[in-house]
């Protein structure tokens, strides 16, 4: 498929639909494996807080088929790839250190991961954006993750009771 079809620029929009219907409907249980995985942080794994996360994701996901085939279009086609891509590898991390399905990790695998691939492929290839381009959107997805992480410890953090195994040593 080329970039200059229309599908194209629905794929990233159809990939994300896919991963959340994974992660929270069918089978579901994202927050609650979240939590599982990451029992410090599970204060931090709120319904509020991935709706509006994932609210953010598909509004993101919505901007290429709405700027069209233009170089905005296209990186912001590209940034949607490589977010999903960093959390396609977060789900196959995830999977593999726990031994445990992950919710995500089937629609991060087989769609998200192939998708940011041939994506970067197809667009430098064409000249529909410079490599430079996908360098940026691929720094911001690895940027993104980064914050997300410290982001969720620092929220779990706020919302622990405080108690002596929280305070510095030595007080």
């Amino acid at each position: 498929m080329s970039a200059a079809s229309p599908l194209f620029l629905w794929l990233p929009a159809i990939a994300v639909s896919a991963h959340i219907l994974e992660e929270f409907v069918w089978p579901g249980g994202f927050a609650e494996w979240y939590r599982w995985y990451r029992p410090a942080r599970a204060s931090s794994v709120t319904t509020r807080f991935l709706v509006i996360v994932n609210a953010l994701l598909v509004a993101l996901a919505l901007l290429p088929p709405q700027l069209g085939a233009t170089p905005r279009g296209f990186a912001f086609w590209l940034v949607v790839a490589a977010i999903g891509a960093a959390n396609a590898l977060f789900h196959l991390w995830a999977t593999a250190s726990r031994r445990a399905y992950s919710p995500g990790v089937v629609t991060g695998t087989l769609l998200y991961l192939p998708l940011a691939v041939v994506g970067v492929r197809e667009l430098v290839a064409t000249g529909a954006v410079a490599w430079g381009t996908a360098l940026q959107a691929v720094a911001f997805a690895i940027g993104f993750h980064v914050w997300a992480a410290w982001n969720h410890k620092r929220r779990a953090m706020a919302q622990a009771p405080a108690d002596e195994t929280l305070q510095p040593p030595g007080r």
